[in-house]
């Protein structure tokens, strides 16, 4: 049993001696992946198959669960736990170490972000349409090859992904559809006014609609789009300073309004006034997660011997959820104060 375990250990110290760079990993059938030491769970699964690294959620090493980050040790059997809804994260990006899975990575979200363009393109550009009276079915392949030409751009497809993106206005494309000579440039009125029905918002169309930073608007809140060109459109409360009425007459600004059937996450943040005591925080925390809502960050902006002020980042559903959960955090003792914050 001693030599044995010699045996074994000098085995293992031989590798890391002639290949100090490296580690060799086992999957659950006892193929041996050779991969460079500090590589992830993420780097694994692309090195097993690149299906296996677009749709892995976490792993099992050594029959432990672990998350997708952890860097793997040498001599350790590895599974990858997958599903089929799930797709690379960028963040990913920031801790995997091989070329093939950052290739496999950077190529899975170029097309998916391409896609969603595409698909996000032909929603506004219909909707820019039904507000003229037409509909993207009217247009025949003719004006398709006159429009292509006019805007110097080789298809529909990446006409429709320039346009989700934000690099062409979906108001400007549909007037020059509507022209009787769709070459000509396009004719805008002075005193033109445009019907404004607002793009439906489902919180699920992905990287070519984010939310901003600045107000985190939330399902429920009244928003309004802005095109953000090469990246899509942002959505910003209503009353966010960075979307003034002068602001929202460009064509840059685009009515939008949340669905009715909204799913997902959304983060906003309170701000609380709370006692300057020993447990307070947990206490809050407590509360917040059993509302089943997560906090993401906390900033302690200022305090004294009796009160602090804090910035709590969290996420909720919608404005019911969040003034739901500011509901149960009043019944608190230690809350002096609670409000939403929005830029």
């Amino acid at each position: 049993q001693k030599t044995a375990g010699n045996s074994l250990e000098f085995i293992d110290n031989l590798k890391i001696d002639l290949f100090p760079q490296e580690i060799f990993v086992f999957t659950p059938q006892g193929n041996i992946i050779k991969l460079p030491r500090n590589a992830s769970v993420v780097d694994f699964a692309y090195a097993v198959h690149t299906d296996i690294g677009n749709s892995c959620v976490s792993a099992r090493i050594d029959k432990r669960l672990v998350p997708l980050q952890t860097q793997l040790d040498n001599g350790v059997t590895v599974e990858v736990i997958t599903a089929s809804w799930a797709r690379p994260n960028p963040l990913w990006l920031n801790y995997v170490i091989t070329t093939k899975a950052r290739t496999g990575i950077r190529s899975y979200l170029k097309h998916f972000k391409q896609q969603e363009a595409i698909n996000l393109g032909r929603r506004l550009l219909e909707k820019e349409l039904q507000d003229m009276n037409k509909q993207i079915t009217d247009i025949t392949e003719q004006m398709q090859n006159q429009l292509l030409q006019a805007v110097n751009i080789e298809s529909m497809d990446e006409l429709l992904e320039e346009i989700g993106l934000g690099n062409k206005m979906p108001f400007l494309i549909a007037k020059q559809l509507n022209q009787d000579d769709i070459s000509a440039a396009i004719k805008l009125e002075e005193n033109e006014t445009r019907k404004e029905t607002p793009l439906i918002i489902k919180g699920t169309e992905g990287m070519v609609v984010t939310i901003a930073k600045c107000c985190r608007p939330i399902p429920g809140d009244p928003i309004v789009g802005y095109f953000n060109p090469g990246k899509g459109i942002v959505v910003h409360h209503h009353e966010c300073r960075n979307s003034t009425d002068e602001r929202k007459k460009s064509t840059d600004w685009l009515d939008v309004e949340w669905s009715q059937d909204t799913t997902g996450e959304f983060p906003t943040e309170i701000r609380i006034e709370i006692l300057n005591q020993p447990g307070t925080l947990a206490t809050i925390a407590s509360t917040i997660s059993k509302m089943d809502s997560n906090i993401e960050n906390v900033i302690l902006s200022d305090q004294d011997e009796r009160v602090a002020v804090d910035f709590i980042t969290l996420t909720v559903k919608n404005r019911v959820h969040l003034a739901n959960i500011m509901r149960q955090l009043k019944k608190l003792f230690i809350i002096l104060k609670i409000t939403r914050t929005r830029g």
